[in-house]
């Protein structure tokens, strides 16, 4: 690190607090100081940088390419010790762990585990919050998110803790006598879908979903889903952890499998050291899945 390089401490912060509050009055007041230190302070970045952070040509002072740049470099830094200040001086490991599976995830795998978790770590308060979207991890907000897919997301560490494929399936009873070899063959048959963006909705989109062949369609929750399969009320889109034991029992019938290489849910954090409740987190869960 060449530290003579850097800039002043008290400008680069003047910046940052600008950045957050949008202003050089809503600066100064984050940082008790007269809105004319901002706008010095700012102004000596820029020539200590030699180059312009601020359009000034409106009536209001906006970003340039650079100053875009140096804010989000600004962002992540002030986040990041921010955290670690937090982290040592505790306030950080008190704050609620915060989980963001997918609702299919929640409920067919996370939920039936999740009481060994509360036993080996009964000082844990745990939030769950299951969303099909792709919630932002910051600091102070969610700490880890549960993900299907191949993995690749960008800026985030992401560890694969349960490879799994997307199987078609169907109980015995509802395609006796059928030839079900293609999945063209499918049409006349009922259908059931989960409500909402879903792993199996997903992947129906990916694969032309609205112009497959497919008989009467029922949306319904996830739970639901599965034990109206299980019933014989409809062919169904899963991954196949979830029904494992319906296909080996031979409640459900695989009709077709997509087998991708890295596919299945993975487990995304933040970049950095974790504080304590996630690393028990993360270790109880790897664990787990495993077992």
């Amino acid at each position: 690190m060449e530290w003579r390089n850097l800039p002043p401490l008290a400008a680069v912060r003047a910046f940052a607090a600008f950045v957050d509050t949008g202003s050089v009055v809503a600066a100064g007041q984050a940082l008790s100081v007269s809105h004319a230190a901002i706008s010095q302070q700012l102004r000596a970045l820029e020539v200590h940088l030699g180059v312009s952070l601020f359009d000034r040509s409106g009536r209001a002072m906006t970003l340039t390419d650079d100053g875009d740049i140096l804010a989000q470099g600004c962002s992540d830094g002030f986040a990041s010790i921010a955290r670690a200040i937090a982290m040592v001086t505790g306030a950080e490991a008190a704050r609620p762990l915060h989980i963001s599976p997918t609702p299919s995830f929640a409920a067919a795998w996370l939920m039936p585990r999740l009481s060994e978790f509360r036993a080996q770590h009964p000082d844990i308060n745990l939030v769950l919050n299951p969303t099909a979207d792709l919630v932002t991890l910051a600091p102070g907000g969610v700490d880890v998110s549960i993900r299907y897919g191949t993995g690749g997301w960008d800026g985030l560490d992401n560890e694969l803790i349960v490879p799994t494929s997307m199987v078609v399936v169907a109980a015995p009873d509802l395609i006796t006598g059928r030839d079900v070899s293609d999945a063209s063959r499918l049409g006349a048959l009922p259908w059931l879908e989960e409500v909402g963006t879903t792993e199996s909705s997903k992947w129906l989109a990916r694969r032309g979903g609205a112009d497959m062949p497919r008989g009467p369609v029922t949306q319904v929750p996830g739970n639901l889903m599965l034990d109206g399969a299980r019933d014989g009320q409809g062919v169904a889109v899963t991954v196949r952890t979830f029904v494992e034991a319906d296909i080996a029992a031979g409640r459900l019938c695989v009709l077709h499998e997509d087998a991708t290489d890295g596919a299945g849910y993975h487990l995304v954090t933040r970049p950095g050291v974790q504080r304590p409740p996630l690393r028990d987190f993360v270790r109880w869960i790897r664990k787990a899945a495993r077992t």
